[in-house]
């Protein structure tokens, strides 16, 4: 029986995984210092900051910026090219597109001001289960591949002008399609 249970979860996770090979277009690979992360972009659900993370990934926007703010239990923070989690992309905020997928353990989301409508750039990616976010921030993806990667980013020093020292980055990102 257990074996039977493992290899069904193995099944579900190469189909998973496999799913977001089927739709290069909709997978965001960023390059981490300690290796990639596979994200699948979730289109059907949030298509508007789906549009924007692919336009911003496809600028060069995301490579060599910093995930400024990263609470181990919680999230990785990243989308600042200042680094301070106050800045953003010269592109007007997004209206949210707030759906019902859950903050759960490698879900990705938009970071925003406490204006529902001010996302922007900068995104996150959970750790562990927060239902306290569901339905208050825009969820457009989830990492298929790559989570040790980001359980093992370091949560830097804050410094005095707002940045962190000693962050990771994203050295590069692009969209699996454009390989």
């Amino acid at each position: 029986m257990i074996n039977r249970l493992l290899a069904a979860a193995a099944m579900a996770i190469f189909a998973s995984a496999h799913a977001a090979a089927q739709d290069p277009e909709n997978t965001l690979i960023l390059e981490l210092e300690d290796g990639p992360v596979t994200i699948e972009l979730l289109p059907e659900v949030a298509p508007n900051h789906v549009d924007r993370i692919k336009s911003l990934t496809r600028d060069g926007f995301y490579d060599g910026v910093v995930f400024h703010r990263v609470i181990p239990g919680f999230m990785a923070q990243t989308g600042d090219p200042t680094g301070t989690g106050a800045g953003g992309s010269d592109l007007p905020d997004l209206k949210q597109e707030f759906n019902a997928t859950k903050h759960e353990r490698g879900v990705v989301s938009m970071a925003r001001t406490s204006d529902p409508n001010s996302a922007n750039s900068q995104f996150f990616i959970m750790f562990d289960k927060t239902p306290s976010l569901d339905n208050q921030y825009t969820v457009f993806g989830r990492v298929i591949d790559g989570m040790e990667t980001i359980d093992g980013l370091n949560a830097g020093t804050m410094q005095n002008n707002g940045a962190v020292a000693n962050p990771d980055k994203i050295v590069k990102a692009r969209i699996a399609s454009d390989s």
